[in-house]
Formats: structure tokens, sequence, C-alpha cells
């Protein structure tokens, strides 16, 4: 198959896969994007070329944009492959990419007990669960210890730290904007 086949191969998978989701029939396809459904059948079967002009509309129908139905498949939107970012006492890969989540950043961290103690200060919340070890949440005057599958989340107007405690510690972490820059400014990283 050649390239061009398989983007048009694609594009009438999805254009017949969002009809079925929806519950439309050819017919209910056809009096939103104004084609017939003879010209819908074959554009779904391939037994009709795909033109733009018909493109158009049918996104429009599905309340999706040209660009979205015709986007060919690739590994790269798919699967992230996290480069470590080090810092002392701080390992971090970044696990999500920057236009998705809306705005939210996605880390693990491996945090060591050599990682210098800063109380720190930012807009927002910030949220982490413990994959492994013990995590030590000093929040303003209070120290709270978070366990494996324990969650913590707190407003970052406090100030606030995330240390090991008694060893390794490895998090999952999820920040707003500023959340981002605030841990993990310090840590270079790579999401590709």
């Amino acid at each position: 198959m050649t390239q061009e086949s398989d983007v048009d191969a694609l594009i009438r998978q999805r254009i017949r896969s969002l009809r079925l989701a929806r519950g439309w029939s050819l017919e209910n396809l056809a009096s939103r994007c104004e084609l017939s459904q003879s010209t819908l059948s074959r554009l779904e079967t391939g037994h009709r070329r795909i033109a733009l002009d018909q493109l158009v509309p049918i996104a429009r129908a599905f309340g999706t944009t040209l660009d979205a139905l015709v986007e060919t498949a690739d590994d790269q939107d798919v699967v992230i492959r996290p480069q470590p970012g080090h810092s002392q006492g701080l390992t971090t890969w970044v696990l999500s990419t920057g236009d998705g989540l809306n705005g939210k950043t996605v880390a693990k961290m491996r945090i060591t007990p050599d990682r210098p103690h800063q109380l720190g200060v930012h807009p927002g919340r910030d949220w982490f669960t413990v994959l492994a070890g013990i995590a030590r949440l000093e929040l303003g005057e209070r120290t709270i210890l978070v366990h494996p599958g324990e969650v913590a989340e707190f407003s970052t107007m406090v100030p606030h730290a995330i240390c090991a405690h008694e060893g390794p510690v490895e998090i999952l972490s999820i920040f707003n904007h500023d959340g981002e820059r605030a841990h993990l400014h310090d840590a270079p990283h790579a999401a590709g």
C-alpha cells in the first residue's frame, strides 16, 4: 500500500467510525453535511476518491476540524520516550507532551535524601501519588508522611517541599504551569 492509500484508508475508517459512534445512518450524515447518501457510501467503501470539498462539510457535521479528520497516525503522538533530567537528589521524567492534558504536566520524580531542602511557594495546587518509598511533605509548619498508594493534594500558596523519608522515594505528580516552573526548572527534561 502506498502512503497516500494508507492515509485515504485511515480517513475512510474515521468517517465510518465517527458516524457509527454517533448512531447515525448514512442518511443522517448526508443530511448534516449536504452530500448524497451514495457519495458518502462510496467514500466510506473506497469506491470514490476523497476530495477536500467533501471533507470540510463532513468534518463540520461531526463537530471536528479538517486537521483532526485527516491527521496521519504516528507513534510519536502515542508513545512518549522520556529522558531523565538530573539535579542533586532529583531525577525527573516528564511523561506528558506540552500540548496534552489541558496545560498540565505529568512527571515521575525520584527523590533521594541528598536533595537540597528548600520550601517554595507558587500559585495553584500540587498533586502527587507515591509509587515507592515514603515521601515527606513539608507543608508550612506541618510534616506529613505519604506512603505508597497514597495521594497528596494541597494549596501551593503554603510554603512546601517534597522530600525523601529514610531512603529514595518515587512519585508521580501533576503540575499546572506554575508548578512545573517551580518544581521542574532545575531538572532538564525531554519528552521525546
